[in-house]
């Protein structure tokens, strides 16, 4: 019997379980992004990849069946592209240039081979669009009852010093690239059709591109990460949980408080923006797509026109249902 929501067969096509592992990667590493940094790339036990630099920024990330994503909206081809944004933004947020990645997926047994060489294909694009030359070098792949995406990616500080969430000074500007809260309300207005469905998922996508668009398959400004550190920003971080929980991790990594302009941040607790968030000293020219939004201050957590906003976000471990779809 077929596993619920999962991306079955309804005919003779190939499944994971008829054709194996090993038919599986034959199939899909032509698909796969290959990585300018790579030495030595997939088919050994481990991969090789260059370390210029001498240091390595490495990150990883799991997406779920379920509490991450849902297969009545998502495309394989988008999961792909997702799964590669999530980390890619996170290897920009410290200043980095993303070099390579490798992924781990878990599927059904009866999951249809054609899936994985679109998810292949959403990685391919992906990389391509938003960190040309970075790749995938190797992974694994498994069998489970929910589908298990985790991707583990790797970036060049290129000789410059890493970005972190503790280096926000008082007087800095607080900025971001990239947009805020388009990720919630997609989120939102899929949840508000009821019962997950991919012909009205496909109508949403019609008549709200750019919302659907930011949940499904978002578009960070990966390059923004490096023109920050070269522009000399203090501190930086990936907005994934919501800009109130994450720009509350980095007051508090730099024992300073933000104070934000409500005319210029409308959204607070919506996750999966995966825009960047960084802090200037004042006077800088904001390189890249980047905006300002407020300063930093003396205090502690995050402030909006004076008043203390509580630090909320996504949760996994509070934000989930339970259902799949």
């Amino acid at each position: 019997m077929s596993s619920p929501g999962s991306p079955v067969a309804a005919s003779p096509a190939p499944t994971l379980g008829t054709v194996g592992e090993q038919g599986v990667l034959e199939r899909i590493f032509p698909r796969l992004p290959a990585a300018t940094s790579t030495l030595l790339g997939p088919g050994d036990d481990a991969a090789v990849i260059a370390a210029p630099d001498g240091r390595v920024v490495i990150t990883t990330d799991m997406m779920i069946h379920g509490p991450d994503f849902r297969l009545a909206w998502s495309s394989a081809n988008d999961l792909g592209w997702k799964a590669a944004a999530s980390n890619l933004a996170d290897i920009a947020a410290m200043g980095a240039t993303p070099t390579a990645l490798v992924v781990a997926i878990a599927a059904p047994a009866d999951t249809l081979v054609a899936f994985l060489e679109e998810f292949a294909d959403g990685l391919r694009e992906g990389c391509q669009a938003m960190a040309p030359g970075c790749g995938v070098v190797g992974g694994d792949l498994s069998v489970s009852d929910t589908l298990t995406i985790a991707v583990t990616a790797f970036g060049d500080l290129e000789g410059r010093v890493p970005v972190t969430r503790s280096g926000a000074r008082v007087g800095d500007v607080v900025a971001v690239s990239g947009v805020l809260g388009a990720a919630a309300e997609g989120l939102r207005l899929l949840f508000a059709l009821g019962v997950p469905d991919a012909a009205t998922a496909a109508e949403l996508r019609r008549t709200h591109p750019d919302q659907v668009a930011a949940q499904l398959r978002p578009h960070p400004p990966i390059a923004d990460g490096k023109a920050a550190a070269l522009a000399g920003a203090t501190a930086m971080l990936d907005l994934s949980d919501g800009l109130a929980i994450d720009a509350t991790r980095l007051a508090t990594a730099s024992s300073v408080a933000l104070a934000l302009s409500a005319l210029t941040v409308q959204e607070l607790t919506g996750g999966e923006d995966h825009s960047l968030l960084a802090t200037f000293p004042a006077g800088t020219e904001l390189p890249g797509g980047f905006r300002a939004i407020g300063e930093v201050i003396e205090g502690q957590g995050l402030h909006l026109d004076g008043r203390h906003v509580d630090g909320a976000g996504w949760d996994p471990y509070s934000g989930w249902d339970g259902a799949r779809g």
